[in-house]
């Protein structure tokens, strides 16, 4: 496996930046997730890693060596794509011998069976080997195509969304699969979704992008604790971070220069009885009551408002809430964070 390393890279389309002067340092054996919307430069960043295409300023480092002028053949990086992209007319041991039969990388039949049987086997495809691929299930599909990238033993994996037309079960079976695999070979991996959960699940660190930038990167626990702008904050978390006018809390306790408040859903407490009361023993910087518009038993999610304002509330609490009912609500203060208007983090 190798490293890989971006250096200021940009790249334009026409009047279109992106990919904006972006330095990533991913390690080796390192499991990278690019996450962000559409548009946010991810897939442009992994065909500028694969050299498919060539930054207009900046350099690509693959093992330390630059990378910038190699032919993408050349490289020795795997590409999985969204699509499964495989021969209908080969059968799955076919498709994952491809590779190893290609003129430039053409092995002993010995050595081709060896290594597709092997890589099966870490699949658990053993028995869809003479299955023509046609004949599989979408997920058997993306197992063949991942497959036909680790026959190969590639310096590193670029992964653009493979999971995403899968429906919900066969995307959460392939998460673990791909996780076990990363554990089983130690690959180095880039891999772009717009997918929270599969961000957070499969990283060792995450890399929000937004507009070509790099807005921050870290592990999963601390982009999702400490996040330097509101794009970011508002980026993991399911349910989403409140975000909460300036208006609904004392000036007193919040930083100059705010325009919004957020906290998470988890974070906000809840109360019996009346709130004012409440105010010392919770440590909050404010105390409301709020309204119940909708209680979901299945997550203990609450929906509350105050002057068309809604806060949304998780709780473990073994409480029964109807629409229409007063809640006491406290923000605790090292709870909330702090933003001005222009999305980035007040430190306080």
């Amino acid at each position: 496996m190798a490293e890989i390393q971006l250096r200021n890279v940009s790249k334009r389309f026409g009047d279109i930046l992106a990919v904006d002067d972006l330095s990533i340092d991913v390690d080796d054996g390192e499991f990278i997730v690019l996450l962000g919307p559409s548009g946010a430069g991810k897939t442009t960043t992994l065909r500028l890693i694969a050299g498919l295409e060539r930054p207009d300023s900046g350099d690509v480092l693959i093992d330390g060596a630059i990378a910038t002028g190699v032919h993408p053949s050349d490289r020795d990086v795997a590409f999985i794509f969204q699509q499964y992209s495989l021969y209908p007319h080969l059968t799955v041991f076919g498709n994952l011998a491809f590779p190893l039969r290609s003129p430039r990388r053409r092995s002993s039949e010995a050595e081709v069976r060896a290594r597709v049987h092997a890589v099966a086997e870490m699949l658990h495809m053993e028995s869809k080997l003479d299955n023509m691929a046609t004949h599989l299930s979408g997920g058997e599909m993306q197992r063949v195509a991942i497959g036909r990238a680790l026959v190969r033993q590639p310096k590193a994996f670029l992964m653009d969304e493979p999971l995403s037309s899968l429906d919900a079960k066969l995307r959460e079976e392939l998460r673990i699969e791909l996780k076990r695999l990363h554990r089983t070979i130690g690959a180095t991996i880039v891999y772009v979704t717009h997918d929270q959960v599969e961000a957070t699940t499969l990283a060792d660190r995450i890399g929000i992008l937004e507009h070509g930038r790099l807005v921050q990167l870290g592990t999963p626990r601390e982009v999702y604790g400490n996040p330097v702008s509101l794009g970011a904050a508002q980026r993991l978390g399911s349910p989403p971070i409140n975000l909460l006018p300036p208006a609904l809390f004392d000036p007193v306790h919040m930083p100059a220069g705010t325009a919004t408040v957020a906290i998470r859903p988890e974070d906000v407490v809840l109360h019996d009885g009346d709130t004012r009361d409440q105010r010392d023993v919770s440590g909050a910087q404010d105390a409301l009551n709020l309204k119940v518009l909708e209680y979901s038993p299945l997550r203990h999610l609450l929906i509350l408002d105050r002057a068309g304002t809604a806060v949304v509330a998780t709780t473990v609490a073994e409480r029964n809430f109807t629409p229409g009912q007063s809640v006491g609500v406290s923000l605790p203060a090292h709870s909330l964070l702090y933003f001005r208007a222009d999305g980035r983090r007040i430190a306080t």
